[in-house]
């Protein structure tokens, strides 16, 4: 069954760490974006997402590829401060921009991560030049994997009739594009 490819829902912020100003995702559009959404506290975003969103970081040039940590917390919040987070992220010695998903004002659901359905952390989008995502997985990805999808959508053209097709599924080759990605 085709997976219906949809825009990125907007990102929402309550404060970005390691950025001089706030980030959307119209003004990343023309790159491929890696959304990472962690908590500190989560031992596989610790042991794996984080050194896969640092190495992605480190491997794609920041003019193609915009890596981007979203701290969503769903547990454990009074332990989970900004403060904790920036000495976390002193520790860990990530680079790359960090927004703290804004709490909801019902649940301890933040919002950013209630618009993606996220079902947890670690969990990876993946937003291609257009700005629809591509990938939404939860838990760990494969680098392989992730690196050849990355690759895949830098290659895709961003031009708007590029971006007509994507959003009636299909590839530039005229083949099926899915969740997972469009097919070479």
């Amino acid at each position: 069954m085709k997976e219906e490819l949809r825009l990125a829902p907007a990102l929402q912020v309550s404060q970005w760490l390691n950025s001089r100003q706030a980030i959307t995702l119209e003004q990343l559009r023309g790159k491929v974006v890696v959304l990472h959404a962690f908590q500190m506290l989560c031992p596989g975003c610790v042991s794996h997402g984080i050194p896969q969103a640092l190495a992605v970081h480190r491997t794609f040039p920041q003019e193609s590829v915009a890596v981007i940590g979203l701290h969503s917390v769903f547990e454990h919040h009074e332990a989970m401060t900004a403060v904790s987070l920036k000495a976390f992220i002193h520790e860990y010695k990530l680079s790359f921009p960090i927004a703290i998903d804004q709490a909801a004002a019902v649940g301890p659901v933040p919002l950013t991560m209630q618009a993606y359905g996220l079902r947890g952390t670690p969990s990876l989008v993946l937003i291609d030049k257009a700005g629809y995502v591509r990938l939404h997985h939860f838990g760990r990805v494969d680098d392989l994997q992730l690196g050849a999808l990355i690759g895949q959508l830098l290659a895709e053209p961003a031009s708007p009739a590029a971006v007509a097709d994507i959003a009636q599924g299909q590839s530039q080759n005229g083949l099926i594009c899915d969740a997972q990605g469009c097919p070479i």
